[in-house]
């Protein structure tokens, strides 16, 4: 199977306060985004950075889509992770925001840097509405438990039959209340659009991206057979928020690098034509750090 990202605990949790006596303070062009593209949760990061329109507030580094350093880590982030915790123990991972005027990181914590994303203000949707905070962690739970665990555990060799069948069945069923959901509603949440759809249309492109070379043909049908919820796929890849910041080709060398698994034949069942959306913005600056 595919490795997405570590998931031991991170290393820096520190958080974005209202004003100067929370320590971290949003502060035009203070801190900085480390994200890569090819991670989804980077991939989180950088669809809601471009929703609240903070490429002027917020600058944002872009990493190579494999990491370059020993225990899945970058050298390029090396330097941030040292001067934060001398001699840091584990690998230096994205995503980072770090504090220009410190030198330092402030947090690894892609939860929390999504959360805090909405302090530097912006002009784009409220993505964290007031009541949905429970909601939003519910969508969030399914994503993850729900579709990317048991799409892993579904398509992972080595394990019996019995237990990938049980794995399948629990990702159609989610993938089920979502069709449902979809039946009546233009958004996960209703009619507008929040943190939870970022977060499920991610999912999205990992089931299709890359869980999917791990499954048999006859369970992608399965999983296609989801009308309502992929036309809402096709849908959101089309907001250049979303589409511009698709890296089809970094997700593919990042999940050929620590791909674990053999290809099934449900490589070759593509859900959504992803490249139709993957469009840079015209003139988009991407730094790679040196």
């Amino acid at each position: 199977m595919s490795a997405t990202s570590p998931t031991a605990v991170p290393s820096f949790r520190s958080r974005i306060g209202c004003d100067a006596r929370s320590g971290y303070y949003a502060a035009p062009r203070r801190y900085r985004l480390h994200l890569a593209l090819s991670c989804p949760h980077c991939l989180q990061i950088a669809v809601t950075h471009r929703l609240l329109g903070l490429d002027d507030t917020l600058p944002v580094t872009l990493l190579p889509a494999v990491p370059d350093a020993p225990g899945g880590g970058y050298r390029a982030l090396r330097p941030l992770y040292e001067a934060s915790w001398h001699q840091h123990p584990g690998p230096a991972v994205a995503p980072v925001l770090s504090d220009g005027w410190t030198g330092r990181i402030v947090s690894t914590h892609a939860p929390d840097i999504l959360r805090d994303l909405t302090r530097f203000g912006g002009h784009g949707p409220d993505l964290h509405p007031r009541g949905a905070e429970k909601a939003i962690e519910g969508v969030g739970r399914l994503c993850e438990q729900g579709i990317t665990w048991t799409a892993q555990r579904a398509g992972q060799s080595g394990t019996d039959s019995a237990a990938r069948d049980t794995a399948l069945a629990t990702l159609l069923s989610a993938l089920d209340v979502l069709e449902w959901r979809f039946a009546s509603q233009e958004y996960v949440l209703g009619g507008e659009l929040s943190l939870a759809d970022v977060q499920l249309w991610v999912t999205l492109v990992q089931l299709d991206t890359v869980h999917r070379h791990h499954l048999d043909a006859a369970a992608v049908h399965r999983i296609t057979d989801h009308p309502r919820l992929w036309a809402y796929a096709r849908r959101l890849a089309a907001h250049p928020a979303f589409g511009s910041r698709l890296d089809l080709d970094g997700i593919a060398r990042r999940h050929h690098a620590h791909c674990r698994g053999t290809e099934a034949a449900g490589a070759a069942v593509q859900i959504v034509d992803w490249a139709a959306y993957a469009r840079r913005d015209a003139g988009e600056p991407v730094r790679q750090p040196g």
